[in-house]
């Protein structure tokens, strides 16, 4: 198709995403044949890491390759990371139209993040080595479990997720994305009553009323990478473009989830040509002028070392308790019903 109307929009704040829901449908891993297992799929979750059926909802729990030594250490990582996805999908939903959907999908998302770190650490040849390897180890797991628990093959197994604060929290790049800056400040969005409001208030973050959505808040938290070589802004669109695309065709059956920043005076040209040419190996993408793009308040935001210390300079410790008050529903004491399956 003709991208230009939609590269247009793009261009002035990274809207409309775009998803091809027919590749979506027919593929999992696009070197691999279509099978047409999704041909049900009418759209994905937000942030388009798995498609969805009507009804049907997403589950999924992520890895850290770069974080490994050997493939064999990794997989043992994958391993636990699969039976957990799996098992939360032997748990009933309430809904029982959702239950229905998700007893025959029984699809999962086991993803990969901080992968420009792995790439960076393995060297791209060997990381996507790992990738394939883990990959088929992921649909033999499957293979065994399936027949373990008596219940359907998930119709895919693998994601990328945009990740954000689970792997900053980590010390990992997010999903496919580089880190976005030396210094920056990174923004959490809570419901306004959330107790963390007030303990990040009292420790001195800027708190402030979201700009978007009524009764929650916007918490600022400033962030420095030590020994950062490349930024967001120092690699080349199509560069970004390609390791999403690589992820697809090597990892993931469900979707890549990537917001490609671009910089609007230099390379927003290339945005209808780099559609065209990658519509036949994504399932989806979503750009992001790197500047004006209009947002306020934007999850991410480069600032200079000086507003960085100035930030840091006024925070104190962080007092005080975040409690879960969860029904215990499957599990008693130091044991778990469901620890024999695995």
């Amino acid at each position: 198709m003709d991208y230009a109307g939609v590269a247009s929009r793009a261009v002035s704040n990274g809207e409309p995403g775009l998803v091809w829901l027919e590749n979506a449908r027919a593929y999992g891993r696009m070197q691999d044949e279509p099978t047409w297992v999704d041909q049900q799929a009418e759209g994905s979750n937000p942030c388009v890491e798995q498609t969805l059926w009507d009804r049907e909802l997403c589950c999924l729990v992520e890895t850290y390759p770069g974080r490994h030594d050997s493939l064999e250490d990794y997989k043992e990582t994958l391993r636990l990371a699969y039976q957990y996805a799996k098992t939360v999908t032997l748990v009933p939903i309430h809904d029982t139209r959702t239950n229905a959907v998700m007893m025959h999908n029984r699809r999962i998302g086991c993803s990969m993040t901080g992968i420009v770190q792995a790439v960076a650490r393995l060297g791209a040849e060997r990381f996507f080595r790992w990738c394939d390897d883990s990959y088929r180890y992921v649909q033999y797991l499957d293979q065994e479990y399936s027949r373990k628990f008596r219940v359907p093959r998930s119709i895919k197994t693998t994601s990328v997720k945009p990740s954000g604060t689970v792997s900053l929290l980590a010390g990992a790049t997010p999903g496919v994305h580089l880190d976005h800056a030396p210094y920056y400040l990174r923004r959490m969005r809570v419901a306004e009553d959330h107790p963390l409001a007030d303990m990040c208030r009292r420790a001195g973050y800027a708190v402030e009323p979201d700009e978007y959505s009524d009764n929650t808040l916007v918490i600022s938290f400033p962030v420095h990478v030590p020994g950062q070589t490349r930024r967001k802004a120092d690699v080349p669109l199509r560069e970004k473009i390609e390791l999403a695309a690589d992820m697809q065709r090597w990892w993931s059956d469900n979707q890549v989830s990537c917001t490609a920043d671009f910089d609007p005076e230099t390379e927003a040209q290339e945005l209808p040509e780099l559609l065209a040419a990658y519509e036949g190996r994504l399932k989806a993408v979503v750009f992001l002028p790197a500047q004006r793009h209009g947002y306020r308040q934007p999850p991410y935001e480069e600032i200079t070392p000086q507003e960085y210390h100035a930030v840091l300079n006024r925070l104190r410790p962080l007092h005080g308790e975040l409690r879960h008050e969860l029904e215990d529903e499957f599990c008693d004491g130091a044991g778990c019903g469901l620890s024999a399956w695995l």
